[in-house]
């Protein structure tokens, strides 16, 4: 059977989707090569014609769930005629809706611990990742020069992140809705 040109890269990225977000649900291990590639409908032998190896997947992955939550906190802050947008993206990010799907949020929440304790050279891949995050959202942030804007994501994003892992934590809604209310209002109050 001939696929169209464009079916290759296709099916690369529904991999990258599909990886990403099993990544970001089950950690850098837990998501292995043969559950990503049923999750798209090919065999394990496959892989080996879009990835040179499972680092490579995992790099991809992470970069696409990176891409994800700065094009979603981006909309939201360019969604926001009347506040900042900032406290639009703190809003987003702080919400149930994102705190509950791990799968679809920020990867660093779940995954921080794990990105920290990879090898010297995947480190420093995912490091450019984390460089390229922050200069997506800077625009947003607040203050005047840019390094206000540094301080200020790095200030707001640390906050943000320790209260989505402590809230996924908690066997309760209305706990988990207490953590992150408590720290939205500490953040929209801050700046």
């Amino acid at each position: 059977m001939r696929y169209r040109p464009e079916h290759k890269a296709e099916v690369h990225q529904k991999i990258v989707k599909d990886a990403s977000r099993r990544v970001r649900a089950e950690g850098l291990n837990g998501a292995g090569v043969a559950a990503v590639m049923c999750d798209t409908g090919l065999t394990h032998g496959g892989f080996y014609k879009h990835f040179g190896s499972k680092d490579e997947l995992l790099l991809e992955s992470l970069r696409e769930a990176f891409r994800e939550i700065a094009d979603n906190l981006a909309h939201a802050a360019e969604q926001s005629p009347t506040e900042t947008p900032w406290k639009a993206i703190v809003k987003a990010y702080l919400s149930p809706e994102y705190c509950d799907h791990v799968e679809r949020g920020c990867p660093l929440p779940a995954l921080a611990p794990e990105m920290a304790r990879v090898d010297k050279r995947m480190r420093g891949r995912i490091f450019a990742e984390l460089v390229n995050y922050k200069d997506r959202m800077l625009p947003f942030m607040p203050g005047q020069r840019t390094a206000d804007k540094e301080r200020a994501f790095f200030s707001i994003f640390s906050t943000m992140i320790g209260a989505i892992e402590i809230a996924r934590m908690l066997p309760e809604p209305a706990m988990r809705e207490k953590v992150l209310a408590s720290a939205r209002d500490f953040l929209l109050r801050s700046f």
